[in-house]
This record gives structure tokens, C-alpha cells and sequence, in this order.
């Protein structure tokens, strides 16, 4: 299937630009169907999903929007500290000004890691119009795990080569991205925080994806998603660690499509130019 690939910038006023790129297939008996938008990892970008957005608009027909929130990838730089609300804030600030530029009547969420948190959020809190959430290696809470796996790589990232990589997707922010990320998970201050309140108003049909050899969560992590979400399915993919769509993405490519196959999602108009 044929995709028409375009990429934008989306002025948010005093806080800078945003950039977003879509993936809308041709032809596609999908094609008025709700979008898929998807929400980076802490360290990651839209450069950073590689091949899965062209994958994932193919093998579901739905156009797919991916985009760098503030401080990341192309998008400008975030104006200050990382706030210890930043995960709620998301849905209310970035993602809001994004939907209402693209007219998103209904789309569908997935969200990898922290991008998975921000997914259950924006899920949350358009309840009407999130038709369907997908969570990669989300994460739900703080574990023990999550903050000796960030101060692991924070060691890592003292070889110019780790830090030149990460210049390479962020420039000149590298540097604020990863002192966010080890700063934020790693306080005292974020150790309470807890994603239950957004997984217990979701009412879309939910699938939370986990690695069984996560470095940053346990599969605690999906099963709290079936715990607090009625509609929610936790599916354990074997011998992965945190980004299962780049060292499985046959099997989670084909678990989503299963998933996107199985429920009900309407035709409402997904987005405009």
C-alpha cells in the first residue's frame, strides 16, 4: 500500500513549534476511519519510531501521526525544568493544540513507555473521542526497577558516543532530554506518582503490551491495566526488553492488528488538512 508521507510545524504560540509528521495510506478502505496517534518514549522522538509508522498506517489502513513533544526531535526547545505534572499536562497543552489544528473528531492512542502514560491520559480524558489505546511498555508507577534501569543508562550516557547519538536525533537539547528524563523519574518528588486515576476512567477498549525482560518495569505494569480497566487486555511478548516494536515488531505489529481488527471503532472523520 501506498503512503503519502507529509511533515509539519505547529505554532504554539509563546512556547514555540512543534513538528508532526503524518502517514496516510492511499486508497485505503480505512482511509475516513479514526488516526493513529503516537507518543514517544522519554529519550525518543518521531525520527526514533523508525520504520513502525509506515508499518503500522500499512498493515491497519489508518492514517498515522506521530509528533516530538516540546524540547525533543525537531520540535523547539521546552522553556524550562520538566514539571512533575508533565505527564497530564500533555493531554491539555501539546496534544490538545495538535487535535484541534488536525480536527480530530476520534483517533486512536498508542504511546511507548512514557509515551504510553500520555496515551492513558489523552484516553482519559477524551473519553468520546479516543476510540481505541494501544500502551507499549507503559509505565504505570515507579518501581525499584524503573530507577535503577534510568541511573544504568544515565552511567552510559558518560561515553561521548551514547551522548553524540543522542545529539544526533535532539541537537542542542541532548543534553536537557536526558537530565529530564533521570532528573524527573529519579526524584523523590515523582516517587508517588501513580497512573491508576486516568487507567480507572478509561472507557475504550485497551491493549497494554510489556517485554517479560523489561529493564524499566516489571509486567506489574500491564497487569495494573486489567486491574483498573474493564476493557483492558495485557499481552506479555517473550524475550523483549523495553522497545518490543523494534526487537519483536512482526509479533506486535500482528498483535495490534488483531487488536484494531477486533473492536469497534467508527468511521467518524480523523483528521483534516
Amino acid at each position: 500500500m501506498a503512503l503519502n508521507i507529509s511533515e509539519h510545524w505547529l505554532d504554539l504560540g509563546d512556547t514555540g513549534q512543534l513538528y508532526y509528521k503524518q502517514w496516510r495510506p492511499d486508497g485505503s478502505s480505512q482511509a475516513s476511519a479514526a488516526p493513529i496517534v503516537l507518543f514517544h518514549d522519554s529519550l525518543g522522538c518521531v525520527a526514533l519510531w523508525r520504520d513502525f509508522p509506515d508499518r503500522l498506517a500499512t498493515i491497519s489502513g489508518r492514517t498515522v501521526i506521530a509528533y516530538d513533544r516540546l524540547g525533543f526531535g525537531r520540535s523547539d526547545p521546552h522553556p524550562g525544568v520538566l514539571p512533575l505534572d508533565f505527564i497530564d499536562r500533555e493531554a491539555d497543552a501539546a496534544f490538545a493544540c495538535l487535535s484541534e489544528t488536525l480536527g480530530l473528531e476520534a483517533f486512536i492512542a498508542l504511546g511507548h513507555s512514557v509515551g504510553g502514560a500520555m496515551a492513558t491520559t489523552c484516553a482519559a480524558r477524551y473519553p468520546l473521542r479516543c476510540k481505541a489505546l494501544v500502551a507499549i511498555s507503559a509505565l504505570t508507577c515507579v518501581e525499584d526497577r524503573t530507577r535503577e534501569g534510568i541511573r544504568a543508562s544515565e552511567a552510559a550516557f558518560e561515553a561521548a558516543e551514547q551522548m553524540e547519538r543522542l545529539g544526533k536525533y535532539h541537537g542542542s537539547k541532548a543534553h536537557w532530554v536526558l537530565r529530564a528524563w533521570v532528573d524527573t523519574w529519579c526524584s523523590d518528588a515523582f516517587r508517588q506518582w501513580d497512573l491508576a486515576p486516568a487507567m480507572q476512567q478509561l472507557q475504550c477498549p485497551t491493549l497494554a503490551l510489556h517485554g517479560d525482560a523489561d529493564e524499566y518495569g516489571s509486567t506489574l505494569h500491564p497487569e495494573r491495566f486489567e486491574a483498573h480497566t474493564p476493557q483492558a487486555k495485557a499481552r506479555v511478548i517473550p524475550a523483549c526488553g523495553h522497545f518490543p516494536h523494534r526487537s519483536a515488531p512482526d509479533a506486535v505489529l500482528d498483535v495490534i492488528q488483531t487488536f484494531l481488527a477486533t473492536i469497534n471503532t467508527d468511521s467518524l472523520p480523523g483528521c483534516q488538512s
